[in-house]
């Protein structure tokens, strides 16, 4: 099946829901960055696969001490990583700015914690966060980078100790 994605040319849709071109050697993504049109060095997917493998091993928390009021779902993130003390995926920082970015000139101006309750809020950033650390493929964070010159700025530098047991 064909849809056209705005900015891309038509994009076939495969019955794992990966997305794929016609050409076969590009990769479209969700985050609305350019296509891909090699794979990336080494260097790089060895890099993103040494991230993904330290996220899997930071537990997301369980315990909500505090309602967090927020403006902005970035402002709502920073003040998570603050009060847990952990760092947010690349892939939830991205989809926080998009968040954000898509409210530009809404008619709605109200804060965000007017609109949706700051602990249904917090709740969905941890699920969407729990599902960017366990399911990601440091392979595919590494296309992502190759595409972003900037994706640093979207790696929290907060790294906890984790303990192995």
């Amino acid at each position: 099946m064909k849809r056209a994605a705005p900015s891309q040319e038509p994009l076939e849709v495969s019955s794992d829901d990966s997305l794929s071109s016609d050409s076969g050697d590009e990769v479209g993504n969700a985050f609305g960055l350019p296509k891909i049109s090699k794979a990336p060095e080494g260097a790089l997917i060895r890099k993103a696969e040494m991230y993904q493998q330290y996220m899997k091993l930071i537990p997301v928390p369980s315990y909500q001490g505090s309602v967090i009021p927020f403006t902005s779902w970035m402002g709502l993130g920073r003040s998570m990583k603050q009060l847990y003390e952990q760092p947010l995926h690349y892939l939830t920082n991205v989809l926080l700015k998009r968040w954000d970015q898509q409210r530009i000139g809404s008619d709605d101006k109200r804060h965000l914690d007017a609109i949706i309750h700051p602990i249904r809020a917090e709740t969905l950033i941890w699920a969407t966060e729990e599902v960017h650390r366990l399911t990601t493929s440091g392979h595919h964070l590494a296309k992502l980078w190759s595409t972003d010159p900037m994706y640093h700025a979207n790696i929290d530098p907060v790294f906890p100790s984790i303990k192995l047991d």
